[in-house]
Order: C-alpha cells, then structure tokens, then sequence
C-alpha cells in the first residue's frame, strides 16, 4: 500500500492535538480545532475551486469509516459527482435538523475565534438552552418555538437569552444560506421578536472590581511573600498591566530579557494586533529568575503542556483575602494611578493597556505607539509598586 494514503495510525489519531487540518492522504484529513474537538473531513478540488466537506466528529466516524467515505468519495469525483451534492440527496431530513447545522457551524468559524471561553459557551449555551429544537429540522422552527426557548430565562437570565436569540438566529441564518429553510428568521430581534418580549431594561456598567492603587503596593509587598508560582504570574499582571490571558499563556520565546521587551502575537491580543511590551526592571528580574526549567510556557500548570488554570490568580486574591478585588481589576488600577498621579499622557496610557486610540483615521496617520514612553511609563508604575526596588 503506498505511504500516500492511509498516513495516520490509530494512535496518531487519539494523540493529535495541534489545531489544524492533519492529511491520512486520498483527500482525507482529520480536523483538531482550537478547542481541541476532532472531526473528519474531506478536501477535493472540483474545476478548479476547493472544497472542504465535514464527514462527522472523531466519536461517532472511526478512522476506519473515515477511509471508506473517502475511498467513496474519490469515486464518485472519477465519475464527475461532486461527492456534496451526491450526498446531500440522500441525506435524510434528521441530518438537517437545528442540531447538525449549529455545529457545523461552530467547526467552521472557531479557528476564527481566539478566546476558548467564547468558542464553549457557543457550544454550552446552545446544546443547553436550545435543546428543545435540538433534533428539530431548521425548516420546521417556528416563533413559538424560540418564545418557548427564551421566555424563562429572559427576566432571570437576560444577558444568557440575549446570546442563546442570537446565536440561534446566527444558525437558522446559516441554514437559509444553504437552501435549507426559507422565510423570515423566527430568532430575529427587530420586527419580530421585540414586538413579544419586553424590552430589557439597561442597567449601569458593570466593571472589574479594582484595588485602589494606593493599595498596591503595600499589595505587592505581601504577594512577594508567597513562594508559590501563580504569585509570580499575579506579580507580572501587575507589573505589565497585562490581561490575565497574555500572562498565563506566556512562552519563553516570546521574551527578549536583554533588551527588555516582551512581544504578544497578535493571535493572543483581544484585538488582533502584535503589543510589545516594555519590561520594568523588576519584571525583567521576575522573569530571570524563573528560567531554568524546561516548559515552553513561562506559567506552566500541572498538565503537561498547559498554563496555569484561568482562576489561578483568583484563588491567589481569594486566599490573600483580597477576592473583593479581581485580577483584571489592577487594569484600571494602573490606569487610575496614571491619571490621578503621573504626568503621562491618555494615549500612553492607552497604548500601555493595548487599547486602539484614536479614529480610524488618526490611526492611519499615527506611526508608533510610544514604545519609548511607554517604558518611561512602565519603568514609574514598577517603582511604585515597589518603592524599595
């Protein structure tokens, strides 16, 4: 048998885990997305365009069955069918039903989605809360059905029922794009269902409890006098005025310590855009004196080639009887100092916490980010925080 078909062992298969498309040859690959589900898939060129068709997810199609679609597949290719349209006539109506649609659809579009919170609370909330129209076929839906979905959680639960209308409105839109329903969407908001459930009252932002920076250092002080790892990650947080997700998932090689920058991908940015961020002395020391080990990640946790758990720093506070503040909290922290006590300007500020300034516009005609000051900044925030340093 030649080694361009049949790539993957069973053992290749159950071990798999970097995200992407994986080729056992004969157009057919197994898909690890983001969150590390597996699915089969089949990739054929058919005049001249790529297609890529979802055969099922690892437990329920085995390598074994996997093959022989493909094998079928290839087949019917020889003979001129496209192997989706061939399928898609015999597929019974079950395949079509709201269920099969709306992971499809969350296979399809969680490459995109780079937070692993999101892409599970697409999956939790639907298979929890639309569970009634679960097995329902997309083109038999009904308003009825999305009120008898919504209305118990809608007064309790508002900011719950506001994702479940519109991920299911995402979904049913999805279906009529590939000819599976018609009409209106029974999910839709405006003109539809406003006109049957109350408007939700707005109530004030809510945000991130945060310490008062007069407290931080005084804060920092006592965090330095826990030995345990996660204290190390709260104290670069701090120091960083980092998201907790940019620290915990930090890697070595993402650090210059001799010129003292630390450099997030853009893949790992909440808004898609490379930060570099300037190092205060103590942080370039922080992080000297965790090298020596042999994990890629900066915060290793205790599964092997995972960080620290997200609550980690959490439990950290809770611990230190300081859970009335948040980890996400020492942000405003840092912005608040900046404003109250320094000189710096708002934009800095701003560039420092990697928020997009300006319009549009302006940010077409900006050139840098003020690295420079930003490490004048940075430099006076770590000083703060440890005066005696």
């Amino acid at each position: 048998m030649s080694r361009s078909i049949h790539r993957l062992s069973p053992l290749q298969v159950k071990n798999l885990s970097k995200p992407g498309l994986h080729p056992d040859g004969g157009s057919l690959y197994l898909n690890v997305s983001a969150s590390g589900t597996k699915s089969w898939r089949i990739v054929y060129v058919r005049n001249g365009k790529r297609f890529e068709l979802g055969i099922g997810p690892l437990s329920s199609v085995t390598l074994s069955n996997a093959r022989e679609k493909a094998a079928e597949a290839r087949k019917l290719l020889q003979e001129g069918e496209d192997p989706k349209q061939h399928w898609a006539k015999q597929r019974p109506s079950k395949d079509k039903n709201f269920g099969s649609i709306a992971i499809e659809h969350i296979e399809a579009h969680e490459p995109a989605w780079k937070n692993a919170k999101h892409r599970q609370q697409w999956r939790n909330t639907l298979t929890t809360y639309a569970a009634t129209i679960w097995d329902r076929p997309v083109d038999q839906i009904t308003v009825e059905d999305i009120l008898g979905i919504l209305k118990p959680i809608w007064a309790t639960k508002p900011e719950t029922a506001s994702r479940v209308r519109g991920r299911i409105e995402t979904v049913l839109d999805a279906a009529k794009v590939r000819g599976l329903r018609s009409g209106e969407n029974p999910a839709a908001w405006r003109g539809n269902l406003a006109l049957l459930l109350p408007t939700r009252k707005k109530g004030s932002q809510r945000h991130h409890p945060a310490m008062p920076f007069a407290q931080v250092p005084s804060f920092f002080k006592d965090l330095g006098e826990l030995s345990a790892l996660t204290a190390r990650a709260l104290e670069l947080t701090i120091l960083t005025a980092a998201r907790t997700s940019e620290v915990l998932h930090a890697q070595w090689s993402e650090f210059d310590l001799e010129a003292a920058i630390w450099t997030v991908s853009a893949e790992r940015m909440k808004a898609g855009r490379e930060h570099r961020v300037p190092l205060s002395p103590p942080a370039v020391k922080l992080l000297t004196s965790l090298q020596g080990g042999h994990d890629t990640l900066v915060f290793p946790g205790q599964a092997e080639g995972k960080p620290l758990s997200n609550m980690s720093m959490e439990m950290c506070l809770r611990r230190m009887k300081m859970d009335r503040y948040t980890v996400h909290g020492f942000r405003s922290s840092f912005r608040d100092w900046v404003g109250e006590v320094t000189d710096f300007p708002r934009e800095v500020a701003e560039f420092a916490l990697a928020h997009i300034v300006g319009s549009a516009t302006e940010r077409s005609y900006r050139r840098g980010n003020s690295f420079e000051k930003r490490r004048e900044l940075m430099n006076a925030w770590a000083e703060f925080c440890l005066p005696a340093v």
